[in-house]
């Protein structure tokens, strides 16, 4: 019954990190619309009735509402708002030069796109601001250990084997060997090897394996090798910690992507799509291990919250990113009903996952609960 009485722990830095994320993202969507000359009226965390705020001189409403699960920005002139209703449609000209409908197609489509754009800004500052300070790990790429058994032994690797390409593609430290046979999956490899001076192609097919950690259980690549030890802390200035987190955040974003498609086509458990209850257990987690810990969490899950939003989803940003690439090409937007009925498919589905996802968190916590 631990996990039971570490709930409340759990919610609150689950909340707590969520109301960061929550706000960077509604701040993309702010600073944008501010730019483009839009009246913003409302910047909320939470949804439902206010329990606390302000407003500024511009008119915007800055407030805390009563359900803490997510926020939103409400744009004056922004038909069809599923949670405030939509604003008249019988406008002055002065009224109109600060309406969200009155601006550009393009104008729309970058206040939109600036809140998914927003979270991979803040991850990419997290992790230079980490890089920056403590240096960038790299474990060598020589085997120290084969494990019997596995693929690398039953493909001929040995200790002291030092590989250097995955696929054709060079690779430096061995958290990268690591991180593309994770997400990879039983991808077949083709591993560039160096072995008493000669260069070796093996080609091998890593097992599949359950594994736990704060991320919860996973099924993961692994082809059976650690690594010599070996490894420096290779210090960079801020210009290049910026650019490794640009290439983190992009590599975060592929992984996600691919782990979607793998769950999509049957290749990885639909059990891996997570809910509130085992995201709120993981920032618990990873609270307990450290700041650091935490921080680095905040980033990958900013990254997943910025990606998930750009998926072209009516009543996520990406569904309305989709209906103004529709618009940019025929000259004139979708008809009403056919928004509509967007919006409903979107939001029967986006309630239908949430049902999923946290019926799998039930499961899973629920088993875990009675064993121990």
């Amino acid at each position: 019954m631990q996990i039971l009485a570490a709930i409340p722990q759990y919610g609150f830095w689950f909340l707590l990190l969520l109301t960061v994320l929550v706000f960077v993202h509604e701040m993309g969507h702010f600073l944008v619309a501010r730019w483009c000359g839009v009246r913003v009226e409302v910047f909320s965390i939470g949804f439902g009735p206010e329990l606390l705020g302000f407003t500024d001189r511009k008119g915007t409403r800055w407030r805390f509402s009563a359900v803490p699960l997510g926020g939103y920005v409400r744009m004056f002139g922004q038909e069809g708002n599923v949670l405030e209703g939509a604003a008249e449609k019988a406008m002055s000209p002065q009224d109109r030069a600060v309406a969200f409908d009155g601006k550009s197609v393009w104008r729309r489509a970058a206040i939109v796109a600036a809140g998914p754009i927003a979270n991979f800004i803040f991850a990419i500052l997290v992790l230079t601001a980490i890089t920056a300070s403590l240096g960038k790990p790299m474990q060598s790429t020589q085997i120290g250990e084969v494990v019997p058994g596995s693929a690398a032994s039953q493909a001929g690797l040995q200790v002291g084997d030092k590989i250097v390409s995955i696929n054709g593609s060079a690779i430096e430290s061995f958290d990268e060997i690591k991180n593309y046979v994770v997400v990879h999956l039983d991808r077949p490899l083709d591993l560039g090897v160096t072995r008493d001076s000669q260069l070796l192609t093996i080609n091998l097919i890593p097992q599949i394996v359950e594994e736990s950690s704060i991320f919860g259980t996973q099924r993961v690549g692994r082809i059976g090798i650690r690594t010599s030890g070996e490894g420096k802390i290779v210090k960079l200035s801020v210009v290049q910690s910026a650019v490794e987190a640009v290439r983190e955040v992009y590599d975060m974003s592929g992984a996600m992507l691919i782990g979607i498609g793998q769950i999509v086509s049957g290749k990885r458990s639909s059990e891996d799509i997570q809910g509130g209850f085992r995201m709120a257990k993981m920032t618990g987690e990873a609270a307990k291990a450290g700041f650091l810990t935490l921080v680095s969490l905040a980033a990958m899950i900013s990254v997943n919250l910025g990606l998930v939003n750009l998926l072209p989803i009516p009543m996520l940003d990406g569904g309305h990113l989709a209906y103004y690439a529709v618009e940019a090409i025929r000259g004139r937007p979708l008809g009403a009903r056919a928004q509509e009925w967007g919006l409903r498919l979107g939001v029967a589905f986006v309630l239908s996952l949430m049902v999923f996802a946290t019926w799998n968190d039930i499961k899973v916590l629920l088993i875990k609960a009675l064993l121990t």
